[in-house]
């Protein structure tokens, strides 16, 4: 039994008797049930789901696809994408993490309607207890999306996900629980995020008049449903998040790897992110400066009280660091140059009057001057020879051309493997050299870009390019406004996206390449290759600079087997528990 489980049963034990927390020190301490007249104590229940939010920190486990390598030898993603991935080695679980959580937001719901939440406002210990349930079963959706995800897989052809806990455990319960169907999942995920819009607003905000406050709260006055719906609590999980949420999931069951597994189309998928964009207007707020949300440098540091930006549907908490610029930035900025994007990436971007740069005839693409004209994207996210980063816009040299050149390929540990650096989510008035100069950064948990795609992608495949299913726009219109955006097209009415907006194959293509360029290195390739049944082992490239003339190199081979396409449920818990059946291959 691991540590982690050791940990967790200790503490089950210790909330669900009546015996006082620890012991010896008994003064120090108190009974369980103190959490129904100390409502801090039962909060933390639930404050405990929020601390193990999987999109809390960067996983960069596009290193495990053709996005990226890693100079790191040590970097987990990297042993697992080489084939050292295993049911025993498996740096994606999130098992341990979600069960935990789910053990506490189960054990708050059991008790949260005996929580004296106010002692001196009946009306206002329901509102706070109805927002914090409806939290509740909103973070355990959230959680147990994460677990189907990385643990759903066939078992004797059959589909399943991971088994439906819904109580607290306690030493007495019976842990030797089958794994219930992927289909039974969805819908336990759906069922929760129905019961948390039913109790949550779609927004905290304050407001002004008694108008504005539901029915069912009526007789109450402005200052006490600010107090329990106001700004104050931004960030903590509302409808408009259920929506997202929904609709992240409902792409995920209408995908190839799951779609024959349970009752989700693609249909579904479109319409719920149609109802998360239609809350925000539509193309109407698409952020201009979406695609650069990371450096907006004057929006980031003048947010305040929750706030979020416009291209943000949820976030983090804003921090001050240089973290993720001291890992990243090419070494002769004092950084390690950790995240490598590939030559197979680089590829993915057109050129910037849309054509692919496969397209040569069209796309008007050198290869002798391969980064001229491209996709005004390229330059934003990747470090190409040539390309500028950091506070003094510093030139960056990739070349095998100069010995004493740290930035040049494979010319120390912490030189590019590939020829390229990650350049997108780094802040560029970071400096790590003479001395450090940390700025604020956050993670979006979701950004309305990834609502978007995921509603292009379902209406494609559900209605065709063109078709809108009954909404104000179609997948073809999305995908036209997204590359505006970048700066792609704009010259030529986008005409490779018109001579393909009637076929549905060629779209698809297109429309996951955007999700590719979009979210690159927020950790969705991973996943999306494997919901497509897409490709593992496409060998990951680079280029080699010397004298002017650009070589692909090879880079890192990709060891994958068919099977991982899903991942495993963990060795140990198989070890445990016989009722578990594990994914086949695993």
């Amino acid at each position: 039994m691991n540590r982690i489980l050791i940990r967790f049963i200790v503490v089950v034990v210790m909330l669900s008797g009546c015996k006082k927390f620890t012991d010896p020190a008994p003064q120090n301490n108190g009974d369980f049930e103190n959490i129904y007249t100390e409502p801090a104590l039962a909060h933390g229940l639930l404050l405990n789901g929020y601390t193990r939010l999987p999109s809390n920190g960067w996983s960069f486990n596009d290193v495990a696809t053709d996005d990226a390598v890693s100079n790191d030898i040590n970097n987990n993603f990297r042993k697992i994408a080489t084939g050292q991935w295993s049911a025993a080695f498996n740096p994606l679980d999130q098992w341990t993490n979600a069960r935990a959580g789910i053990q506490y937001i189960n054990l708050f719901l059991a008790e949260t309607d005996k929580v004296l939440w106010d002692s001196k406002d009946p009306v206002l210990s329901r509102m706070f207890n109805d927002r914090q349930k409806g939290e509740a079963y909103a973070l355990r959706a959230y959680l147990m999306s994460y677990m189907l995800q990385a643990h759903a897989g066939k078992v004797g052809g059959n589909l399943y996900g991971f088994p439906i806990v819904l109580e607290p455990e306690t030493p007495a319960s019976n842990f030797n629980q089958p794994r219930a169907t992927f289909d039974a999942c969805i819908k336990q995920i759906y069922g929760d995020l129905d019961k948390a819009e039913q109790l949550l607003p779609l927004d905290y905000a304050d407001i002004n008049s008694t108008s504005q406050i539901p029915t069912k709260y009526a007789g109450i006055n402005v200052e006490t449903y600010n107090r329990v719906f106001g700004k104050f609590f931004n960030q903590r999980m509302t409808g408009r998040i259920s929506k997202a949420i929904r609709a992240r999931v409902a792409l995920m069951g209408a995908s190839p790897a799951f779609s024959t597994g349970n009752s989700t189309t693609w249909a579904d998928a479109a319409s719920y992110a149609a109802q998360v964009l239609s809350l925000n207007n539509w193309l109407a707020n698409l952020d201009p400066n979406g695609v650069t949300w990371y450096d907006n440098k004057a929006e980031i540091d003048a947010l305040a009280s929750g706030a979020s930006p416009r291209e943000v549907l949820w976030r983090t908490n804003v921090g001050s660091n240089s973290d993720l610029e001291a890992a990243n930035y090419p070494p002769t900025l004092s950084g390690q140059g950790r995240i490598n994007p590939t030559q197979n990436l680089v590829n993915a971007f057109p050129m910037q009057n849309g054509y692919p740069i496969a397209n040569t005839p069209q796309s008007g693409y050198n290869p002798a001057a391969p980064f001229t004209g491209r996709d005004p994207r390229l330059a934003k996210f990747i470090v190409y020879n040539g390309n500028t980063i950091g506070p003094t816009n510093k030139v960056i040299n990739t070349t095998t051309d100069v010995a004493t050149n740290d930035d040049g390929l494979n010319r120390k540990e912490v030189s590019t493997r590939t020829g390229y650096y990650m350049k997108k989510l780094l802040r560029q008035d970071v400096s790590r050299t003479p001395t450090v100069n940390n700025q604020k950064h956050y993670r979006p948990h979701i950004r309305y870009t990834e609502m978007f795609l995921i509603y292009a992608e379902a209406a494609n495949e559900a209605w065709g390019p063109t078709a809108n299913g009954g909404n104000p726009y179609s997948a073809y219109d999305i995908i036209k406004a997204i590359r505006a955006r970048a700066g792609v097209g704009t010259t030529n009415g986008d005409a490779y996206l018109e001579s393909i907006k009637t076929d549905k194959d060629a779209m698809r293509t297109l429309i996951r390449n955007e999700r590719r360029l979009e979210l690159a290195f927020e950790g969705f390739r991973f996943w999306d290759l494997r919901r497509w049944n897409a490709a593992l082992t496409e060998p990951v490239k680079g280029v080699s600079i010397s004298q002017g003339t650009y070589q692909e190199i090879n880079v890192e081979a990709r060891s994958y087997q068919e099977y991982m396409r899903f991942g495993p449920i963990p060795y140990s818990e198989t070890l445990k528990y016989n009722a578990l059946q594990q994914n086949t291959g695993w």
